[in-house]
């Protein structure tokens, strides 16, 4: 039977690796911080850098003058925009609002801020635009010149020449913005297609990239799609379990799941051991890892 002392002494062991990984592990902030701000603005990622987040998640499209455009999806998405005038967009509208057939002057102008989100009632709202990836780089290294960007790439075959310019070209020019910014070692990037990774490595051997995983995918079956092995994997958070999170780290992998909103799924997550977690609430998961 151990001693009293062994035990005491083992347990606090445990409780400081405990705490050591906890501090170990990385708060993305997606889309800034959309369970409190407008997603993919301004405010949401200053709103992000000051509670704390050691990541801003973003993701990118294109405009028809070929800016680098901060934009989950490649138009104006009804559900959370309103139009120059302020007016509700119609659904018969949805998806013809083409970032890539736009001027960013004219993308500017849509206000997609002050519109109530259903899925985040908890959201303030204010009136606000979408900036340019430059803008963002300035604004948030004004604020943290250690922050970091996981930027991802909004991407799939049938939107080519439609929605988005082909992976050559919609590669080289976010590497173009991301370079004059001299933010180069503070980046990866990230996409499901893997069309776009693979020419990522082309064009930037020394990017990390993050292959992410949908929900309705299996981690194995998309990592045998590239030709090359990835250094982060990205996965809807409840493919992962405890034992896979451990081998794949063993192999070289960072495991950073997404989009992780609920307390007891942060818990989870941080039980795994996970490297970073990506959540639209970076304010309810940093008290978790200071806990």
């Amino acid at each position: 039977m151990k001693s009293l002392k062994t035990v005491f002494a083992i347990t606090l062991s445990t409780i400081i690796m405990s705490c050591e990984h906890k501090n170990t592990i990385g708060v993305q902030g997606h889309r800034g911080c959309r369970g409190i701000l407008p997603e993919n603005s301004l405010p949401a990622f200053k709103k992000a850098i000051e509670i704390g987040v050691n990541t801003l998640e973003l993701d990118l499209a294109i405009s028809k003058d070929k800016k680098v455009v901060v934009s989950h999806e490649p138009f104006i998405s009804r559900f959370y925009c309103l139009d120059p005038s302020g007016a509700e967009i119609p659904k018969e509208v949805d998806k013809l609002l083409n970032l890539y057939t736009m001027n960013y002057e004219v993308i500017k102008q849509f206000d997609c801020g002050s519109k109530k989100h259903e899925r985040y009632p908890e959201q303030e709202k204010m009136k606000t635009y979408k900036p340019l990836l430059n803008e963002v780089f300035v604004m948030a290294d004004s604020l943290n010149e250690h922050i970091k960007y996981n930027i991802e790439l909004k991407a799939r075959p049938e939107y080519d020449n439609v929605y988005t310019p082909e992976p050559k070209e919609f590669v080289e020019l976010v590497l173009k913005e991301i370079n004059n910014q001299q933010v180069f070692n503070r980046c990866n990037l990230q996409s499901f297609d893997v069309r776009i990774l693979e020419e990522i490595k082309q064009q930037a051997p020394k990017m990390d990239v993050a292959l992410l995983i949908d929900d309705n995918e299996e981690i194995d079956d998309k990592l045998a799609k590239l030709s090359f092995k990835p250094e982060i994997i990205s996965p809807y958070y409840e493919l992962l379990i405890k034992s896979e999170v451990k081998d794949y780290q063993k192999q070289g992998f960072k495991i950073i799941p997404w989009t992780v909103n609920e307390v007891d799924d942060m818990k989870v997550m941080i039980d795994f051991g996970v490297n970073a977690i990506i959540t639209d609430y970076p304010n309810k998961l940093i008290p978790l890892l200071k806990d």
